[in-house]
């Protein structure tokens, strides 16, 4: 009995080791992998990234050389520390942190010490590197911008980091990789192919050549040159008319959506952000919570549109039926809904039809034709969800659908937000409590962004295509997305005449008349927008938001744009000018109104800015 048991011992131990040993040389090939690893190392070639034009073939963006100090800790030998740090300009402390990070990492991986070395130093290390074993240095191509403006539209590139590394392993440390704007939509394009080339070594981990005589080595592929929708001499306008200001400029071509000028204020120069004083300059930036420069308010800024949203308003009381385009409306200063005050309006020639209505901007006509529309249906609630059903088909309440990577939805209150408000059903809420809405005010919300693409949708009579910065990447049929498909309103385009010419009577004879431009019929509309913040817990009303909208020309519209000012009193003292400008600049290629640039440029908005921290109180007017 004992042979037997002895004997099973021995066999099942001998199947036991069997069939590890066949499991690591089949199955497993983690050895093999390692194996190989320790054969050969693996060295990448970095492509260029691809070059970034405007629409005119005007280069914004193209490359220059980068020198890094690597490492590859597994292969440091014999290092004589305190000469190496001494030859790096770099203290010992620092030194042995970076290698102590670099062993964590990886010991077989490449690692950076140094990044971004001027010219200078990469000629003075170069020679001096051989004799340090597992240090070299990697040339890569850093970003060379060719302009002044557009940081916000171009974004901008680092290097990846243990976090980044996370979400995309298809690169490593130390390499780059776009961050913000088009650098950051379009990476796979802009970046191209890493080329391999694998270096074989002895058994004294000395390299002796390409690996397999290079067979497996690959050459890098540069990145593709893309081409923006961005007028690059529109846009460094834009920019300089909003010196000394905040806001933004959205600047749309209504028949394809592309995205002419998106300016944010305050800007930088994107060359802050490139080179060895990148994170100081960013970290700079990034604290400054008064002007924040790297916040775009042109995508993000979520602001009450103020009066341009009233030319919504008419459209849908026309489709809703609620008004006719020559019902004329009553106006006695102000308009009573039984509220604690009646929501007022300024002095103008009643009654109004609805092109005078546009026209002078009264506030009791379009409160008229909302609280109809509400009113229409046996519930506030179900008429409050036909209001929001035709704004969101203007792309409101929802991300547009650009091609930039950041933006904010803005709001567009339904059913569900009041009944949530007004704790219904234990409080009951009706037409009149929303009533601000009518104007622009209340509860609602929009971006630049948005305000420019409702404008072109008015433009086009009732569809419009997602704005979109990209206009042609090179080596490619089309650019990606859906950036060819309308996009149709719920508004019949019959409808749109009316509303059309009363925005034309805004600058004809309403409250842009003194904004027009000879030769270019412009149709538009000043909003003032009222504007609240919290001061030491305190909700405090500060001077009102200055906003515009506008395309022209009236009967082929060529450019529709958006501008907002903040604190800039009323639509036409800034955002109206600076609206007429940009019109001008982009149909004419110079300025006629010489009177307006005049004033923009030399106009400063810095001490209304600085109210919340001197105690000079506001000002709705001035």
């Amino acid at each position: 009995m004992r042979k037997f048991l002895l004997l099973i011992v021995v066999l099942i131990t001998g199947l036991v080791f069997t069939g590890r040993l066949f499991y690591l040389q089949v199955y497993n090939t983690s050895f093999q992998a390692l194996s190989e690893s320790n054969a050969y190392k693996v060295m990448y070639d970095y492509p260029q990234r691809g070059y970034i034009f405007d629409r005119n073939d005007k280069l914004l963006v193209s490359n220059q050389p980068s020198y890094d100090v690597m490492v590859i800790p597994r292969e440091v030998k014999n290092l004589d520390t305190l000469e190496f740090c001494k030859l790096l300009k770099m203290p010992r402390e620092k030194f042995e942190n970076i290698l102590a990070k670099a062993r964590t990492y990886s010991p077989r991986l490449p690692y950076t010490v140094v990044p971004q070395l001027t010219k200078g130093e990469y000629a003075y290390l170069s020679e001096k590197m051989r004799k340090y074993e597992g240090f070299y240095i990697r040339k890569q191509s850093l970003r060379d911008y060719q302009v002044n403006h557009s940081a916000n539209v171009l974004g901008y590139i680092r290097e990846v980091d243990e976090r980044i590394l996370k979400d995309k392993p298809y690169y490593q440390i130390g390499e780059i990789i776009g961050i913000q704007g088009i650098e950051k939509a379009y990476e796979e394009e802009l970046r191209g192919v890493k080329g391999v080339k694998y270096i074989q070594k002895d058994r004294f981990n000395r390299d002796i050549g390409p690996y397999e005589g290079g067979d497996f080595d690959t050459l890098p592929k540069r990145g593709n040159d893309i081409r923006l929708a961005i007028d690059a001499a529109l846009q460094k306008y834009g920019e300089e008319l909003f010196v000394n200001k905040r806001g933004g400029i959205v600047a749309i071509e209504p028949k394809t959506g592309e995205i002419l000028a998106l300016i944010t204020a305050p800007y930088y120069d994107p060359k802050l952000l490139v080179g060895r004083d990148r994170s100081k300059n960013f970290s700079r930036m990034f604290y400054d919570s008064i002007s924040r420069p790297l916040f775009d308010r042109g995508l993000s800024g979520e602001y009450p549109p103020g009066s341009p949203f009233k030319a919504l308003t008419a459209l849908i009381g026309l489709q809703e039926n609620v008004i006719t385009s020559q019902e004329r409306i009553y106006c006695a200063g102000s308009y009573r809904y039984g509220g604690k005050k009646p929501l007022g309006c300024h002095h103008h020639k009643s009654p109004l039809a609805m092109v005078g209505g546009i026209a002078q901007s009264c506030n009791s006509y379009f409160a008229t034709v909302y609280r109809r529309t509400i009113e229409k249906f046996d519930t506030p609630q179900k008429g409050i969800n036909s209001w929001n059903k035709h704004l969101t088909s203007f792309g409101l309440g929802a991300y547009t659908g650009h091609d930039m990577p950041s933006g904010r939805k803005g709001l567009i209150p339904d059913a569900d937000y009041y009944n949530r408000y007004y704790r219904y059903p234990k409080y009951k809420w009706y037409a009149p409590a929303t009533i601000s809405n009518s104007i622009g005010q209340g509860e609602v919300l929009m971006t630049p962004m948005q305000m420019a693409n409702f404008t072109a949708a008015i433009a086009n009579k009732g569809w419009y295509i997602k704005p979109h910065v990209i206009k042609q990447i090179d080596n490619k049929d089309s650019i990606p997305g859906d950036y060819y498909k309308k996009n149709y309103t719920t508004i019949k385009p019959e409808f749109f005449e009316p509303v059309i010419q009363g925005l034309f009577d805004v600058y004809n004879e309403g409250t842009a008349k003194y904004l027009q431009v000879p030769g270019i019929d412009i149709c538009g509309k000043t909003g003032t927008a009222e504007n609240y913040t919290r001061i030491d817990g305190v909700t405090t009303k500060l001077t009102d938001h200055s906003t515009f909208v506008a395309f022209a020309p009236k009967d082929n519209p060529q450019i529709a744009i958006a501008v907002f000012v903040e604190n800039g009193y009323w639509g036409s003292r800034w955002a109206g000018k600076i609206a007429s400008l940009m019109i001008e600049k982009y149909l004419k290629g110079s300025i006629t109104r010489t009177d307006l640039e005049t004033y923009v440029l030399n106009g400063s908005l810095e001490e209304e800015y600085a109210k919340p921290h001197s105690g000079i109180p506001f000002l709705i007017n001035q």
